[in-house]
């Protein structure tokens, strides 16, 4: 079975240039051109949900000419595909903390939230300016802040209380996670939605994927056998 949401961890731009003799920022381009084809192969396919890993909350850290690069090229991403998307029925959602962006980085984030919201076909998710440790505390203290009101009572919190205050309440969580460039963690990366998901490693840089690769991480999906914590019916019975 085909998986509904595919949450994609886009590894190995750097790598990927390095081997080249070429500067990362070349890598972070290739990248971008990855993330398009790989966009309209999902779409192609009929995955009514892909996530991309775009920016982390520790990313910051890195130095600031390639920030910038990486800043200027999420701009013109936004900039020159969001009317293809929007054309194309693709709902764009950005997850991760909006605290201490730039305002007009903010500013694009928000106009492709509001102009594709009301499409149906596909489900783009860009992870931006995320870690999943920090979305997790942001959860608990909101729901410290209802228990301190005395809207919530500590023993009556659930699952679904606390996914509700998560940066993708409302978003199912992803079936399969697949990481280019041969890593095999998830980097801070959905870890409270993770909790199921299958994973599928890749030795491929993330300029180099496409179609092809999405479809090997598709058919490595499909053999797998999701019991999702139960035992397979062969084993029940014995």
């Amino acid at each position: 079975m085909k998986p509904a949401h595919i949450a994609i961890i886009m590894d190995g731009n750097g790598r990927w240039a390095h081997a080249r003799g070429l500067p990362r920022t070349a890598g972070h381009r290739a990248g971008v051109e990855a993330l398009r084809r790989t966009v309209r192969a999902a779409g192609e396919m009929g995955i009514g949900w892909l996530t991309v890993y775009a920016f982390s909350s520790e990313n910051w850290s890195r130095p600031k000419s390639e920030i910038s690069d990486l800043m200027g090229l999420l701009k013109l991403f936004i900039r020159r595909d969001l009317a293809e998307l929007h054309q194309n029925g693709v709902r764009v959602r950005i997850v991760g903390s909006r605290e201490g962006l730039e305002p007009d980085i903010a500013a694009l984030l928000t106009e492709a939230e509001s102009l594709t919201a009301g499409n149906t076909n596909m489900n783009l998710v860009v992870a931006f300016n995320y870690g999943a440790r920090d979305e997790i505390l942001r959860a608990a203290r909101a729901l410290t802040e209802e228990v301190k009101a005395g809207r919530l009572d500590p023993k009556d919190v659930t699952e679904d209380d606390f996914e509700a205050n998560l940066d993708t309440a409302g978003i199912p969580d992803p079936d399969l996670i697949v990481r280019t460039s041969g890593e095999q963690r998830l980097s801070n990366f959905l870890l409270w939605q993770a909790a199921y998901a299958e994973f599928v490693f890749l030795p491929c840089n993330w300029p180099d994927f496409g179609r092809d690769e999405l479809a090997t991480a598709i058919a490595a999906f499909e053999e797998r056998d999701r019991r999702f914590g139960s035992v397979a019916p062969q084993e029940a019975v014995s």
